[in-house]
């Protein structure tokens, strides 16, 4: 095949640090190459205190939009010119689309979530979900489900500021939910785990260097009616879900929760449906 790339080709990116191992370029750019669109997804390495350079670069260079990730999704929203209404009550965004010169901010990692939590089988509603970590992946999760009818949501964090900050907005805006906040100590999350019906990991434990690391010390803090996600999705089994797989628990990582927000956020650049049954194929492989 030609190289498809032209000078009318629109670029769409992923802002973060770090990117190198995400799969979100290989996913979209198959996606476009499917339906035959004039688009090509890139990976940007966007360290601190960087995105509104980048997010000014988007402008200046008429880029379609981008994504963003770990760790600009709070600190976007200040350089944004308008943000849906879902992503003001969650509280960060990781889709931007831009719209002539006008950068609009979207929310799309809730939604994936709650899409890989159907495709499972998992029953949300009106259940009490324990989520580890605060950051903008945390925040998506929780206040989707939140809106999506769970009954509590419990968030443990390591600076217990964090986690109370989300847990007070779901109390202010979605009063059917109730929001708790620890800090991360095991024996208080072995307590809240007993009547709890599904269990998600927001943290980058399990990743990269921290590959033998998980929230918690061993498989006896699970109970075997607990369904375990995990949103980390390199690697497919990380340590916490070795620990699921021991203690008899049904559980998930991060890909399918990628392919859904991405998704999401390909119709929002393209107008087009992303084929997913065909990047379900590749993730898979």
């Amino acid at each position: 095949m030609a190289n498809r790339i032209q000078a009318t080709t629109k670029l769409v990116g992923l802002l973060g640090y770090p990117v190198k191992h995400s799969m979100s370029p290989h996913m979209h750019n198959t996606a476009f190459d499917a339906l035959g669109l004039d688009y090509v997804y890139m990976a940007f390495e966007v360290r601190e205190g960087q995105i509104k350079d980048s997010l000014d670069a988007i402008r200046i260079l008429n880029a379609e939009g981008c994504n963003v990730t770990m760790p600009h999704k709070k600190s976007v929203m200040e350089y944004l010119d308008e943000i849906s209404e879902d992503a003001k009550i969650i509280g960060s965004v990781n889709t931007v689309k831009n719209n002539n010169g006008k950068l609009i901010g979207y929310n799309t990692d809730g939604i994936g979530f709650i899409k890989a939590l159907e495709e499972n089988s998992v029953e949300y509603t009106d259940k009490k979900i324990i989520i580890t970590g605060a950051g903008g992946a945390a925040r998506a999760v929780a206040t989707q489900l939140a809106f999506e009818g769970a009954r509590e949501i419990v968030i443990f964090n390591r600076t217990f500021s964090a986690a109370e900050e989300i847990t007070e907005n779901i109390n202010k805006n979605i009063p059917c939910c109730k929001g708790r906040a620890f800090e991360l100590k095991e024996q208080e999350l072995r307590k809240e785990l007993k009547d709890a019906s599904i269990l998600v990991n927001c943290t980058s434990l399990g990743m990269k260097e921290t590959i033998d690391q998980a929230i918690i010390s061993s498989s006896d803090v699970l109970h075997k009616n607990l369904f375990v996600a995990d949103i980390i999705y390199d690697p497919t089994k990380t340590m916490l879900l070795k620990m699921a797989e021991e203690a008899g628990c049904r559980y998930m990582n991060g890909l399918m929760m990628v392919m859904w927000q991405g998704a999401v956020a390909f119709k929002i650049w393209t107008g087009k449906d992303m084929p997913v049954d065909l990047i379900k194929k590749e993730i898979k492989e």
